[in-house]
């Protein structure tokens, strides 16, 4: 696991281009964030943004970057998601961290 120097948000680290299994131009087409997303049951997580605390919180829950998940009920100021076999429910400001494209 990579370690952020304090101070130094996680979507800072170095990503690998291909992270998503898209590129280029691509890849601004296709990603949004989790709360943006409707009608795709199959997730894969590309990046999770945020400070420190908001990524080590979603690395608990299994919310990983390359992570698959699947939207259960998606809303407008919580959604739901199983990740792993858990199922998880996320507020509003953790559903706009957590950038995804269909699986």
């Amino acid at each position: 696991m990579t370690k952020n120097p304090p101070g130094i948000p996680c979507h800072h680290i170095t990503e690998k281009n291909d992270e998503c299994g898209i590129t280029g131009s691509e890849k601004s087409d296709t990603v949004t964030p989790l709360s943006r997303t409707c009608g795709c049951n199959r997730l894969k997580v590309c990046k999770v943004s945020g400070d420190r605390k908001m990524c080590a919180r979603m690395a608990q829950m299994g919310v990983l970057p390359g992570s698959e998940m699947e939207l259960i009920c998606p809303g407008t100021s919580k959604c739901m998601v199983r990740v792993k076999g858990s199922t998880v429910t996320l507020d509003e400001l953790q559903a706009k961290h957590i950038f995804v494209t269909p699986a």
